[in-house]
């Protein structure tokens, strides 16, 4: 998830805002149409937003513009990720509550203490007033935290796979956390920290957490690498785990994302590699509709110094200091623009209405729903295409 990453690259984006600015960057920034924030009577679809050749000036000025009443338009259930260090998620969750079916805020912990001991930490970040305002937006919605197995040793997991009362134990206090704090589920995040060892033994703990808190009507989804790598090889979670987990677990929240990294930039998600992940792991229709296929609502700015996230504050930014000429990847399916700053050459890509709509028509025709990492990252219109 990279959450840890992406909130340090946010403060040190923040921080350069103003550096990389200089005064006359933003004499011209002033000159430039502010966002306009009212509501629109059409979609973005109808107003001839989503195209392959966006302008830089109708992103800045239409982003804060949604269609209102909202409505529902993608049938297949939608998760939208959460977290504590990005305010905006909390607001965007009440706003399109009701295109939801699951939110899960990135608060929990699982530490394991001892022999038979576990504990739950995080619980601190839990906002009842916030929960009470999204499940009024959407009363159908369930709130399913994220549960990242923290601080764990690989004798800490060999302990617990190889014991069944401690996976007992292990279930007992998930039930405990969710009944105290009224939680509907959990979302796991535990797969990728073993790096594809002991899959055998995690398919067995995986198991018997989701019926331990299927039995107490409780959701139960995971977290899984992508089943194709970048390089085109195997992932860490392949079809046979796939098909042994599905009829236990609620959701696949699949990463689909982060394709490129700072040694091969480039898209973060491309639509064909998309698209062989969801079949290398259903070739078949029978448990597709339980893979939500991963979107990023952030983009990646590559340079020659690096890499780092770009959230949609930043992105704004700088497309009102650019005014960049956006290219349109058509195997990729992503919008980018280059630009140099100093010796620095910089390629970014960011989601665009585009983007977003052709993985939703994706997740459409392959019958699965969607994952989004995560909420208050992206550009508030984005959500006029769930």
């Amino acid at each position: 998830m990279k959450a840890t990453v992406i909130y340090l690259h946010i403060m040190s984006s923040c921080l350069m805002v103003g550096a990389t600015l200089s005064k006359t960057d933003a004499k011209k920034m002033q000159k430039v149409q502010e966002p306009e924030v009212s509501h629109a009577e059409l979609s973005v679809l109808e107003r001839g937003l989503v195209v392959s050749d966006p302008q830089w000036k109708d992103i800045v000025k239409e982003e804060k513009r949604y269609c209102s009443p909202i409505k529902r338009t993608f049938q297949g259930p939608v998760l939208g990720y959460i977290t504590p260090w990005n305010s905006h998620g909390y607001d965007i969750t009440k706003m399109f509550g009701s295109k939801l079916t699951s939110v899960s805020p990135v608060w929990l912990q699982l530490r394991r203490r001892g022999p038979e001991s576990f504990h739950v930490t995080g619980v601190h970040d839990h906002d009842p007033g916030w929960v009470k305002a999204v499940r009024k937006s959407n009363k159908k919605i369930r709130m399913v935290p994220r549960v990242l197995f923290d601080g764990w040793s690989y004798q800490d997991y060999k302990s617990v796979l190889e014991n069944e009362d401690e996976i007992e134990e292990l279930g007992s206090e998930l039930v405990d956390v969710a009944k105290t704090e009224g939680f509907d589920g959990f979302t796991l995040e535990l797969w990728s920290q073993l790096g594809g060892n002991m899959r055998k033994e995690l398919v067995h703990l995986i198991k018997h957490i989701c019926e331990t808190l299927k039995a107490k009507k409780l959701d139960c989804i995971l977290v899984i690498p992508p089943a194709v790598t970048s390089s085109g090889q195997p992932g860490m979670f392949d079809r046979e785990e796939f098909e042994q987990l599905a009829p236990v677990v609620d959701g696949f929240s699949l990463m689909t994302y982060d394709y490129s990294n700072s040694g091969r930039p480039g898209p973060s998600s491309p639509l064909p590699w998309i698209k062989e992940c969801v079949l290398t792991l259903s070739p078949n229709t029978k448990w597709r509709q339980k893979i939500l296929l991963g979107l990023n609502l952030y983009g990646m700015d590559f340079s020659t110094q690096g890499a780092e996230p770009i959230l949609g504050g930043r992105y704004l930014e700088i497309l009102k200091e650019l005014r960049p000429k956006l290219l349109w990847d058509e195997h990729a399916a992503e919008h980018y623009f280059s630009f140099k700053r100093g010796n620095s050459k910089h390629i970014v890509y960011y989601p665009t209405l585009k983007s977003v709509h052709q993985r939703i028509i994706l997740a459409t025709e392959l019958g699965t729903g969607v994952s989004l990492w995560e909420l208050g990252q992206g550009l508030d219109y984005f959500y006029d295409l769930l």
